[in-house]
């Protein structure tokens, strides 16, 4: 169980980010997700746990977005304004590499930005199912299955979702 969580918590450390915008909240989140696998899920084969994972994940960012419009209604009664609402770019986090040229590296910047932008922009739904689709590798049986959802709509949501990256992502090619 280690071994598969040490494999995927950086995976999905970014999907919960690029969901909440907040790296703590991503943070608790995915923390969350694996201690509740081990809790109720470890005695399961195997090859359940990525879809067992991907679904507990899925159901605590739905959760937190339910949290978050609820606290949003709330202090949008009291106005309260919060000064946090600038959300860290987990792009701009990684590794530069030394070899590249400025340009290429004034591009790779552009289009990290553009991209993470592009992908906080997607409705929920789409922008999960890319994500567990393209950055995962999951097939859409186990799309689906991490997502409660139909196959079908996953088809639907993955479509979409590459439609708008596309079109915000036209000027990258």
């Amino acid at each position: 169980m280690q071994n598969f969580l040490s494999s995927i918590e950086g995976r999905a450390f970014r999907i919960a980010q690029i969901a909440t915008g907040n790296r703590d909240d991503a943070l608790d989140i995915v923390q969350d997700a694996m201690m509740k696998l081990v809790q109720k899920y470890s005695e399961h084969a195997k090859e359940e746990w990525k879809p067992l994972f991907y679904s507990i994940l899925q159901t605590r960012i739905l959760d937190w977005h339910r949290r978050q419009t609820v606290r949003n209604r709330f202090r949008s009664w009291v106005h309260w304004n919060s000064d946090d609402d600038e959300a860290e770019d987990f792009l701009e986090q990684q590794p530069a590499t030394d070899t590249s040229a400025p340009d290429v590296k004034l591009q790779d910047n552009q289009f990290g930005a553009d991209l993470n932008q592009a992908l906080s922009a997607l409705p929920l739904r789409q922008q999960q199912v890319f994500l567990l689709r393209v950055w995962e590798g999951m097939d859409i049986a186990e799309t689906a299955a991490a997502m409660q959802c139909s196959q079908s709509s996953v088809k639907t949501h993955h479509a979409r979702a590459l439609e708008k990256l596309r079109e915000k992502l036209e000027n990258h090619k």
